[in-house]
């Protein structure tokens, strides 16, 4: 099983990048959050989780081992795959945190591909890693204004249409003297 790989990264579509070490190419799938982080051009080092089914064999690749610890727990579950794997594996970990603790799964019924009672089922999941693996959420704070996330704003964006990954990303950007939903989601429109 490949590790991690250090070499060229070189862009694809999003998601996906391609590491070229020591002209050898591997073509590896990312969360968006970490192949947005990535340069093109850069030598970077990339922590893999290797997929092997019948029928493919792939490659995932995490900017921290700590978010690849968290897609190998992930995928163990029953109903989680890879992809939905690598979309809450996008998701901020604060995000992760303030579901978990204030046991709402609608704040995970954000992400695509979650519905209501998959989000259900995913937070006592969630719950049971971060008893049983709390360093995978080691160092996380709530410091994007001390409130963590605004589940109104997030649900409107979403009504309107934008992606989870895009409102999660956009969100900690915003002024934190905006006070109410209508002024951050006006807020968020003009920077999506």
């Amino acid at each position: 099983m490949i590790a991690h790989l250090r070499g060229v990264v070189t862009k694809g579509h999003t998601g996906e990048v391609t590491v070229d070490v020591a002209g050898v190419g591997y073509r590896v799938l990312m969360p968006v959050s970490d192949w947005e982080e990535v340069r093109d051009g850069s030598t970077r080092l990339v922590w893999i989780s290797t997929y092997v089914r019948e029928d493919r064999l792939d490659l995932f690749g995490f900017l921290e081992q700590s978010t690849r610890i968290l897609f190998q727990r992930l995928i163990d579950r029953p109903g989680i795959g890879p992809k939905l794997g690598l979309e809450l594996c996008a998701v901020p970990r604060s995000l992760l945190l303030q579901a978990i603790n204030e046991q709402d799964p609608a704040l995970l019924a954000t992400v695509k591909g979650i519905g209501k009672k998959t989000a259900e089922k995913l937070l006592l999941e969630l719950k049971d890693l971060s008893e049983k693996q709390p360093d995978i959420f080691l160092g996380i704070t709530q410091e994007k204004g001390g409130s963590g996330y605004d589940q109104d704003t997030i649900a409107a964006l979403s009504q309107l249409g934008y992606k989870a990954p895009d409102i999660l990303r956009i969100l900690p950007t915003l002024p934190k003297e905006l006070k109410t939903t209508e002024e951050r989601v006006t807020a968020a429109l003009r920077a999506l």
